[in-house]
C-alpha cells in the first residue's frame, strides 16, 4: 500500500507541474500570436496516445510515455523533430517568424511558471501552517553526532551556536543544506569554550551513504527521564517506572537517550545492572534483554521546546519567496559540486523512485504533498534552465547567441543539437533510474 501511495503522489505532483510548465509555454506563445498544434501530458511516442481531443486548432491529450509533457509550437525544432514543416516557407504565425525577444519569453514561460508555482505553494503553506521549529536557545543538552559528525570533530553535548559566523536561531539550521553542502564552519560551545569545526566539501557523499543521523541527529539530545514504560518489555520486568531517570546502564553512563540506545544494542541477550534516580533516591535494578535490541521506554520530551510563528496573508509572501530562492540556489550549488568533483553524481541525483520514496513518502499527508511539490517545482525550473539542447535552457542559449550575433543559428545545427540533447537526457534518465533502483535494493 505504501508503494501505491508513493506512486500516486508522484504521479499527481508531477502531472500538475508538467501541465503548468507546458501551460507557461502555451500562454506565452498564444500571447504573441504563435500557433500551438499540440498540448500533451506525457509523450505520445510513435503516435500512441491514451486520450486526446481537439479544441480549435489545438490537439490536447495524454500520451503513454510518462517522461514529462510537451507543447508542439508551429515553426520550431522541438521534441516532435518535425523537420518537414521547417522546409516550408516561414508563416507569420510560426515561432521562427517572431522576434528573438518574443521567442525567448516563450521558451522561458515554463520555467517562470514553475518558479511562480513554487513561490505560491510555499507562500500558502506558510500562511496556513506558519513555521514550527526548535529555538536553538532552548536546546539544553546540545547535539548527538553520528560517526560522520564525530569524524569531523563534533562531540556529544556540543552546542552549535553559529554557522559561518552567523548566529544559529533555529536548531534545524545545523542540518540544513547550507551545512550539508560542506565548506562550512560550525562554531560550537564545548566545556564553556567556543570551538570552530570545519565541515568538508564532500559531506553530501558521506551523508548519502550513511544517512543524515550519522552526521548530526535531527533531534536535540534529551535526558533519560522516563515518560512511559511498555508492558511486558525488559524495562517493565526490571521494575522501571514512569518518572524515573536512568543514571547508568551496565556500568556505563546513561544520562542521555543516545547513551542508553548505544548500550542497549551492546547488551542483547544479556542480564545487566542499571541505576535510576527515583524521587531523588538512587535505585539499583537488573534488566534481562532479549535479542530484539529493545528496552521498552519512552522519554519525556518537554525538554524540547517547539515554537510556531504565524504570519498574515501578505506577510507570508516574502517568506515563501525566500524558501523558493533557497531551494533554487541549493540546486545550483549541488550541481556545481558535481561539476567540480566535490560530490559524486550518483550521490547527488535522484530520479522518480527516490522522489517517491524520500520526498513524498508512503503516507498521504497533504501538507507534505504540497511542500514536496513546491520543492520539485523549483527543482524542475532549475533543471530546465540548464544549457542542454532539448531543454528550455538549450533553446535560451541559442536565442541569446542569435540576439548577440544578429542572426539565428542554422536549422541544421539546431536539429543536430536537439538530437544530441535527447541522447544526453536519455542517458541521464537511464542513469538516475538505475541509481534509484540500486539505492532501493541496497536500502539506502
Amino acid at each position: 500500500m505504501n508503494g501505491l501511495v508513493m506512486a500516486g503522489q508522484l504521479l499527481l505532483g508531477l502531472s500538475i507541474l508538467v501541465i503548468l510548465h507546458e501551460l507557461g509555454h502555451f500562454l506565452a506563445a498564444r500571447a504573441f500570436g504563435i500557433k500551438v498544434e499540440k498540448f500533451y501530458l506525457f509523450f505520445d511516442a510513435w503516435g500512441v496516445k491514451l486520450f486526446s481531443f481537439k479544441k480549435g486548432d489545438v490537439e490536447y491529450g495524454i500520451g503513454w510515455l510518462p517522461l514529462g509533457g510537451y507543447v508542439k509550437i508551429a515553426g520550431m525544432i522541438d521534441e516532435s523533430m518535425d523537420t518537414e514543416q521547417m522546409k516550408l516557407p516561414p508563416q507569420p504565425w510560426e515561432f521562427r517568424s517572431k522576434p528573438a525577444w518574443q521567442r525567448l519569453i516563450v521558451m522561458l514561460g515554463g520555467i517562470i511558471v514553475n518558479i511562480v508555482v513554487g513561490i505560491v505553494i510555499f507562500w500558502m503553506l506558510t500562511f496556513k501552517y506558519g513555521e514550527t521549529f526548535i529555538p536553538n536557545s532552548s536546546v539544553q543538552h546540545g547535539i548527538h553526532p553520528g560517526s560522520i559528525g564525530r569524524e569531523v570533530g563534533l562531540k556529544d553535548g556540543d552546542k552549535v551556536i553559529a554557522i559561518n559566523g552567523k548566529k544559529v536561531i533555529r536548531f534545524e539550521e545545523v542540518i540544513s543544506p547550507k551545512v550539508l553542502m560542506g565548506n562550512t564552519t560550525l562554531t560550537v560551545m564545548r566545556d564553556g569554550k567556543a570551538i570552530n569545526i570545519r565541515v568538508p566539501d564532500n559531506m553530501l557523499n558521506q551523508v548519502s551513504d550513511l544517512g543524515l543521523a550519522e552526521f548530526i541527529s535531527p533531534d536535540p539530545r534529551i535526558s533519560t527521564r522516563i515518560r512511559e514504560v511498555a508492558p511486558g518489555t525488559p524495562a517493565a520486568k526490571a521494575g522501571i517506572k514512569a518518572g524515573d531517570r536512568l543514571l547508568s546502564f551496565n556500568g556505563k553512563p546513561a544520562l542521555f537517550r543516545d547513551q542508553l540506545t548505544d548500550q542497549v544494542q551492546l547488551a542483547k541477550n544479556k542480564s545487566v545492572p542499571l541505576v535510576v534516580d527515583r524521587a531523588g533516591k538512587q535505585v539499583t535494578l537488573n534488566a534481562k534483554l532479549d535479542n530484539s535490541g529493545t528496552f521498552g521506554v519512552a522519554f519525556q520530551l518537554d525538554e524540547i521546546k517547539m515554537q510556531t510563528l504565524n504570519y498574515g496573508f501578505f506577510e507570508s509572501l516574502p517568506i515563501g519567496a525566500d524558501k523558493a530562492w533557497k531551494t533554487f540556489s541549493d540546486n545550483a550549488k549541488g550541481i556545481w559540486k558535481v561539476i567540480t568533483g566535490k560530490v559524486q553524481a550518483q550521490k547527488a541525483f535522484s530520479g522518480p523512485v527516490e522522489i517517491a520514496r524520500k520526498i513524498y513518502g508512503g503516507e498521504w499527508i497533504w501538507a507534505r504533498f504540497w511542500a514536496s511539490t513546491g520543492f520539485i517545482s523549483i527543482a524542475l525550473a532549475f533543471m530546465n534552465l540548464l544549457p542542454i539542447p532539448a531543454l528550455d535552457g538549450g533553446h535560451v542559449v541559442f536565442l541569446l547567441i542569435e540576439m548577440v550575433k544578429g542572426k539565428p543559428v542554422s536549422d541544421k545545427f539546431l536539429e543536430r543539437a536537439q538530437i544530441a540533447g535527447f541522447v544526453i537526457l536519455l542517458s541521464l534518465m537511464v542513469f538516475v533510474l538505475g541509481n534509484d533502483i540500486f539505492k532501493a535494493i541496497m536500502g539506502k
